[in-house]
């Protein structure tokens, strides 16, 4: 296809030269551009087409990257990406060696700030301000694009309520659509809602009462309305809103019509939008289902069971329970700190409660789960989806942290099943009755049992805690593996020439430890190699290296994981290689023991 305007724009200075008439024939171009890649490469979609004619706008009338410009979150920064020098390789988004899905710094210096969760960008672009501030330069722009979802956020309404009484050059611009990945919901919702529908008295407006300088809300897909009122508040100082109302996936119409379908569809027909089904017959279940199918079990036999998550009921598939007990399984927005406080809170009243973090998103409710769940000792059940590796979402999104932080916590249990049935069991198990918090971490993607649901789904084990088992006897090194890369490790001694040679135990528990194992272990082998999909700096190798010094133990131990970096944007499968994981390494490093 032939964009005429777009070809020639590899920067924002090409795009101020165009004259103000032509700007929508650019936006259908880019549009356009973008189905066209998303359709064949994958990525993020309705989020992109949302904002077209905001950034055009946005870059026409800004000196980007002279001012600067924060996008939350990142998901619809694809436009900004093509229309800032990378629409030549904007077709290796996301792939190893190619260039991030989200904004990050050092690809370009129109990426202002790196960004990946949400909620981050008024208090970066407040900074920025305030710094602009201190060294006089008081002419320069600083623009936070957040949408409705994100600004729910506490850190959201802390970065507004400092911004209010501030003299900083800043401009928030509210992208109102009602939709994060899932659709919005809380109290702000309905009030955004009151106000675009007209039924929000002015003067109950509750940024203004924030000392904003409130304009909007205006249409966001008009882009000389969008225009005519960026050029207005570029000349007004001190603290700004505007509020503009989008449609998330502007320009398709499926994409328009299943806004959470669209988010990332996967690949679709770019002229038609329908998406590539992929058959998933005879393949194994994906973990989030596990969770969600068995917890709306488990939820059907115990009526104090609550479900929590923090504005993904969909990716985490508590959406099975929140169809079925919708009284009893909550979406509380992005709101991590809220959702595992509130998890504490019902926990201390004897409701049994599954709080459903992905693993990087946990990161930012850690003191919450310090001070209000393991300091009281509360048995909240945190179950952390997307754990490990995630692909092509990159560094950002990556749970590689958390057996790190987590098992450095008094009281707190941790656990990494290896398969479906044992992610089943251990949801069962923590049900009945612990005395302590769970940590329970699986990773994105599928499983590897065909018939999980039918064949194993309600058929539940009681786990003990702490124990590990021993998946295979061996004669010469001992391989320790937690939570589902152990299933690497089951192929990988399956290739070797001399299989006998190595010993197999999972250790699913990571804390606590099964000590007595360890010292069978330790008092068999003298090679010792731990492996996990977290990082190797304090993760569950660093454990076996704590247990072998505090008991004198002198055997060679090889730690295996992720390695002290931030690991960028691949497939999984790519990834793991890089991080030496994968089972073709692990079959070399085996077979050279």
């Amino acid at each position: 296809m032939k964009y005429n305007l777009l070809s020639n724009i590899n920067n924002p200075t090409d795009l101020r030269m165009l004259d103000e008439a032509q700007l929508p024939q650019v936006a259908q171009e880019l549009r356009d551009f973008i189905i066209d890649v998303v359709a064949v490469k994958e990525g993020h979609l309705g989020a992109s087409l949302g904002v077209i004619e905001l950034t055009i706008a946005l870059h026409y009338v800004f000196d980007t990257p002279n001012d600067l410009l924060i996008w939350d979150v990142g998901h619809q920064a694809y436009g900004h990406k093509i229309l800032t020098g990378r629409r030549e390789n904007f077709h290796t988004n996301r792939q190893l060696g190619g260039i991030s899905g989200f904004p990050k710094r050092s690809e370009s210096i129109y990426d202002a700030f790196g960004v990946g969760h949400s909620s981050t960008s008024i208090s970066a672009a407040l900074g920025m301000a305030i710094a602009s501030n201190l060294k006089g330069d008081y002419s320069k722009q600083h623009v936070a694009v957040i949408g409705d979802a994100s600004i729910a956020s506490g850190m959201a309404f802390e970065g507004l309520n400092h911004a209010g009484v501030t003299d900083a050059n800043l401009l928030v611009i509210l992208n109102d659509n009602a939709i994060g990945i899932d659709p919005s919901v809380g109290a702000l919702k309905q009030y955004l809602t009151a106000v675009k529908e007209g039924k929000n008295p002015r003067q109950n407006n509750m940024i203004k009462s924030l000392n904003f300088d409130y304009s909007g809300p205006i249409d966001g897909h008009d882009i000389f309305a969008v225009i005519k009122e960026l050029k207005r508040l570029q000349k007004i100082k001190g603290p700004k809103f505007l509020h503009i109302i989008t449609t998330k996936g502007k320009g398709l119409q499926q994409a328009e019509e299943d806004q959470v379908k669209y988010h990332a569809p996967g690949k679709f027909d770019a002229l038609t939008g329908e998406i590539h089904v992929k058959s998933e017959e005879n393949l194994p279940p994906k973990y989030q289902d596990v969770f969600g199918l068995t917890i709306l079990d488990l939820a059907r036999k115990n009526e104090k069971i609550i479900g929590i998550t923090p504005a993904m009921p969909s990716g985490s598939s508590l959406k099975f329970m929140m169809d079925a007990f919708p009284k009893r399984a909550f979406d509380v927005g992005i709101a991590e700190q809220h959702a595992v406080t509130l998890a504490a809170g019902m926990a201390t009243q004897g409701m049994v409660v599954y709080c459903n973090i992905y693993s990087t998103f946990l990161q930012r409710a850690y003191d919450q789960i310090i001070h209000d769940v393991a300091l009281q000792n509360l048995p909240v059940i945190f179950c952390l989806d997307r754990a490990g590796l995630v692909g092509e979402d990159g560094a950002t999104h990556h749970g590689v942290f958390d057996l790190a932080y987590l098992r450095c916590i008094p009281n707190m249990i941790v656990h990494a099943p290896m398969n479906e049935i044992a992610l089943q069991n251990i949801l069962h198990t923590a049900q009945l009755g612990l005395n302590h918090p769970i940590a329970i971490r699986y990773p994105r993607g599928r499983g590897v049992i065909q018939d999980w649901q039918t064949q194993h789904l309600g058929k539940y084990e009681k786990i003990a805690i702490g124990k590990s088992v021993c998946i295979k006897q061996g004669s010469k090194v001992a391989v320790l593996s937690n939570g589902t890369i152990g299933n690497n490790v089951t192929l990988a001694i399956a290739k070797m020439k001399h299989p006998e040679t190595i010993a197999h135990y999972d250790f699913s528990f990571v804390k606590p430890l099964d000590e007595k194992a360890l010292k069978d272990i330790f008092n068999t082998f003298k090679t010792i190699t731990t492996i996990e999909d977290g990082t190797v700096k304090g993760g569950f190798g660093s454990a076996i290296l704590e247990f072998a010094s505090e008991n004198n133990y002198a055997s060679k131990i090889t730690v295996l994981g992720i390695p002290d970096a931030f690991i960028e944007h691949g497939t999984v499968a790519e990834l793991q290689q890089y991080c030496k994981i994968d089972v073709k390494s692990l079959e070399i490093l085996f077979s050279s023991y």
